[in-house]
């Protein structure tokens, strides 16, 4: 059994996993995609990598976390090797090669409460918990994921939550920020100051994010602003947050989306696009990403215009995704709102 370092009390993680069985064993989970692209200076991170030997065309979310672990000196990182990046394999082998302690995780191939309940009970054992006791964890957490759930209402039903707010509160929720308590204090703050806002107007475009998140997601949310839009539907930064629990953590962890196939995805998207009234959708994907493949079925499957944008190491928006994003917004406007599959840029 692989113990983490219970001197640091920390385990860097490369995507949401459950982390109730984390911290039930007494470990704080950190999400390594958030500190990278909250770094103030994520480029050098990039670099680590590079001259460690990463490729030039290796994913830089892949690169940008190694870049942490380095320059952290992380003992222990999680690796989810099935249900994330196909990359994250050979991340883990030169983290090992480079004397980290690592630990794989593998969502099933399908949404199978079975197997879920087996791949849970191997994380318990492997951290030295018990599944009674992630459970436990996960009834604490059950108020502040129901705040989450209210931040994601009063962006799209309330419209007093802005796009990148929904965005960072979601995308934390990973691993709760670092610190569960504090996390859920600041969330019940931001809550009690929106309602105090005026809504946005009404008549402003608005879309669905759909997608990994982005590198430059500040960037994105200001300049839709500043065109009239924006985002009231935040794909997989809202499935962070399990939006859907059911009655077990087995359950929990087979209702989330991201893991499995794109077409269980497509359900929850789809539902929830037509919920909240969308009228176009930005898919992100990343560049040297396997999953960008899947913009082929999203644009066969969804009944709206649709804007694909990629992604590498440029973290602020470029003269040329601006032009873009602008040319995509204006054809929604000029073919007024809830025009169905006008184009698709």
């Amino acid at each position: 059994m692989i113990r983490p370092d219970r001197n640091t009390k920390t385990i860097g993680i490369t995507t949401t996993i459950p982390s109730e069985v984390l911290l039930a064993a007494g470990y704080q989970p950190v999400d390594l995609n958030n500190v990278f692209i909250a770094d103030s200076n994520p480029e050098r991170l990039i670099n680590i990598a590079e001259r460690d030997g990463f490729p030039l065309n290796c994913c830089s979310w892949i690169k940008g976390i190694y870049g942490v672990c380095k320059e952290r000196r992380l003992d222990t990182v999680l690796c989810v090797t099935t249900g994330d990046c196909s990359n994250t394999i050979m991340l883990m082998e030169v983290l090992k090669h480079k004397g980290f302690n690592t630990i794989d995780f593998a969502y099933p191939p399908q949404p199978d409460m079975k197997r879920m309940q087996e791949a849970l009970q191997s994380l318990a054992d492997t951290l030295g918990t018990t599944l009674e006791a992630a459970s436990r964890v996960r009834d604490e957490l059950r108020a502040c994921r129901s705040l989450l759930m209210k931040l994601d209402e009063l962006t799209w039903k309330e419209g007093v939550v802005s796009g990148f707010e929904n965005h960072l509160w979601l995308v934390n929720s990973s691993d709760l920020n670092g610190d569960r308590h504090e996390y859920q204090r600041g969330l019940q703050t931001l809550l009690a100051e929106c309602r105090k806002r005026p809504p946005y107007p009404k008549d402003w475009l608005r879309l669905a994010y759909i997608g990994v998140p982005p590198v430059y997601a500040q960037d994105l949310h200001k300049f839709l602003e500043g065109n009239s839009a924006r985002v009231v539907f935040n794909e997989i930064q809202r499935q962070f947050a399990m939006p859907d629990p059911g009655n077990s953590l087995a359950e929990q962890y087979t209702r989330y989306t991201y893991p499995y196939s794109i077409h269980h995805r497509l359900r929850d998207i789809t539902g929830e696009m037509e919920k909240r009234h969308v009228d176009g959708v930005i898919h992100y994907v990343q560049a040297f990403c396997h999953r960008g493949i899947g913009d082929i079925v999203f644009r066969g499957s969804i009944d709206l215009p649709i804007l694909t944008l990629e992604g590498n190491d440029e973290f602020f928006l470029s003269q040329h995704v601006k032009t873009r994003i602008e040319a995509f917004i204006d054809m929604l406007q000029r073919n007024g709102k809830h025009s169905r599959k006008a184009l698709s840029i």
